[in-house]
């Protein structure tokens, strides 16, 4: 073809840069080459296999499966180093995509219904994905919503499915069930296939809990009881606070069967502790009737929720931590609606409470350390707990008590302070529990916190309102707001701080470069 004849070239590939017909390019400057993000990289040849990235080996015995997923999940997405598969198929064959993504949602509705936070199930729904050979995937939870989306290559559809959680129920001992499937999955020494991780998740779903009903409402008496004793109550008290909380336990359990809200179950088991107390002040019985009270309202406090709910907020998870936090407000509103009717019943019936009275502190520190135990002992079994982590959760608690009481009663430190501390140390040893056991920490924590729950000054602040004075009532239940989330912010800090003491050593990391660190959290800065 002529040169006159050759299509003249487009003006769109000419630029602001490129110099005008007849002028020759400037040579690049000295130690420079220009490159473009098209251009091909020294020692690759058209049409060879694009390098694949380093891999950074998560696979690290001496580490808890749920922080090398925490290392795939706190980085961000750009950043995200490539995770080497823990169990890589042997040959080229299909995955089962769908029944690898319904495992994955089936084991986080177990966890997420069963109160774990929303940062754990994500780790542990992320962990099962990688375990049966997904890479491309990406979990989200929220209050009642699971979704997981797995992509098989960049220019492929993805894939995702989701499934609502309705049902919750506390069973620890189910929760340590499944926390044990999803370290078995991800070991690299033990040989989970698919079907046997459904037969696994099957068994855990038919298991039967580890107590009977029973001996969960002797456990709600003897926790009231414990508890009336650790706010200054007597023997009679103990009885007298015992044998309302189990009335309370049946009424609830009743509510439960009609298949009555939650919200009315917290109402009516409220109801029989307060009245009880109110009884023993029209009967003139010389004992602390606010014990009583008092005794019933531990049984009651949703700290476990609480924790969770303020655990998902500093990690990150805000919808399901404003979720939880709003339960928590309706359960709490719940006892208040419940404890608040009998106390006005009796201040209408011209009963005289004394909160000065019911405020004086008895120092018993052997006596309060033994009923500090005896509370978290029974918390844990109201909980489900297995019984292999009763006693230490019960030490746990003890620890928690003395802690608390050396710096309150000793020396003299204020009580959200205190508090503070002793929750610190609930969650730090329960953190190391659970990485020594690789295990979920919440069994090693919940019932450990509860001889630390407001009780006295949620009752004084019902008392309060119920006799008309509204500034000191609800100055009193933000003491107690105060103090719950005191709990829940020690719990949360004391674990990061168990991670932090256990180094992790760089593997993974080219000569020369410092490895990045996976915890680091970016807000746009």
């Amino acid at each position: 073809m002529a040169e006159e004849d050759a299509k003249p070239a487009s003006d769109e590939a000419h630029s602001a840069f490129t110099p005008p017909l007849g002028v020759p390019l400037p040579p690049p400057p000295a130690g420079e080459h220009p490159t473009s993000e098209f251009a091909l990289p020294e020692g690759v040849t058209p049409g060879g296999a694009p390098p694949k990235p380093p891999a950074v080996s998560l696979i690290r015995p001496e580490q808890p499966w749920q922080d090398r997923m925490r290392v795939m999940l706190r980085t961000p997405l750009t950043e995200r180093p490539s995770a080497e598969r823990i169990a890589a198929p042997e040959d080229e064959t299909v995955l089962p995509v769908p029944r690898i993504l319904d495992l994955t949602l089936r084991i986080g509705e177990l966890l997420l219904a069963g109160g774990e936070g929303a940062e754990d199930v994500e780790a542990s729904m992320f962990a099962v994905g990688h375990a049966f050979g997904l890479d491309r995937i990406e979990t989200t939870v929220t209050f009642t919503l699971l979704s997981v989306t797995h992509q098989p290559s960049l220019v492929d559809d993805p894939v995702t499915v989701n499934r609502t959680v309705r049902r919750r129920g506390t069973d620890y001992n189910r929760l340590a069930a499944v926390f044990r499937l999803v370290d078995d999955i991800t070991d690299p020494l033990v040989t989970v296939t698919l079907e046997d991780a459904y037969r696994r998740l099957a068994e855990i779903r038919r298991n039967r809990h580890p107590y009977p009903k029973w001996a969960l409402t002797v456990a709600s008496g003897l926790l009231a009881g414990a508890a009336s004793v650790l706010v200054g109550g007597g023997s009679l008290v103990f009885v007298a606070a015992a044998v309302g909380a189990m009335l309370g336990d049946r009424l609830a359990w009743t509510a439960s069967a009609r298949g009555l809200p939650e919200f009315y179950q917290f109402v009516l088991f409220a109801i029989p502790p307060a009245a009880v107390g109110v009884a023993l002040k029209f009967a003139d019985v010389d004992v602390r009737y606010s014990a009583v009270i008092t005794g019933g309202l531990f049984a009651l406090l949703p700290g476990r929720a609480l924790v969770a709910a303020v655990q998902d907020g500093l990690t990150g998870y805000y919808i399901t931590a404003a979720a939880r936090l709003l339960e928590v407000l309706y359960l709490f509103v719940g006892i208040i609606v419940g404890v608040l009717g009998v106390l006005y019943v009796g201040v209408r019936l011209h009963a005289e409470f004394d909160p000065d009275l019911a405020a004086v502190h008895l120092e018993r520190p052997v006596t309060s350390l033994v009923a500090a135990m005896v509370l978290t002992a029974t918390f844990a079994v109201l909980l489900q707990q297995e019984r292999s982590t009763v006693l230490i959760v019960t030490l746990n608690g003890g620890v928690a008590w003395l802690i608390y009481g050396s710096m309150h009663d000793t020396a003299d430190v204020s009580p959200v302070l205190s508090t503070a501390v002793a929750a610190g140390l609930v969650g730090l040893f329960g953190q190391l529990l659970s990485r020594y056991r690789y295990a979920s920490a919440l069994p090693y924590v919940t019932a450990a916190i509860g001889p630390l729950l407001p009780g006295s000054s949620t009752y004084f602040g019902l008392l309060g309102l119920a006799q008309g004075d509204v500034n000191g009532g609800i100055r009193s239940l933000l003491t107690a707001a105060t103090l719950a989330l005191a709990i829940a912010v020690g719990v949360n800090l004391g674990g990061e701080m168990a991670r932090l003491f256990i180094p992790q050593p760089a593997r993974g990391v080219a000569p020369g470069r410092k490895e990045r660190k996976a915890s680091k959290r970016t807000r746009g800065f």
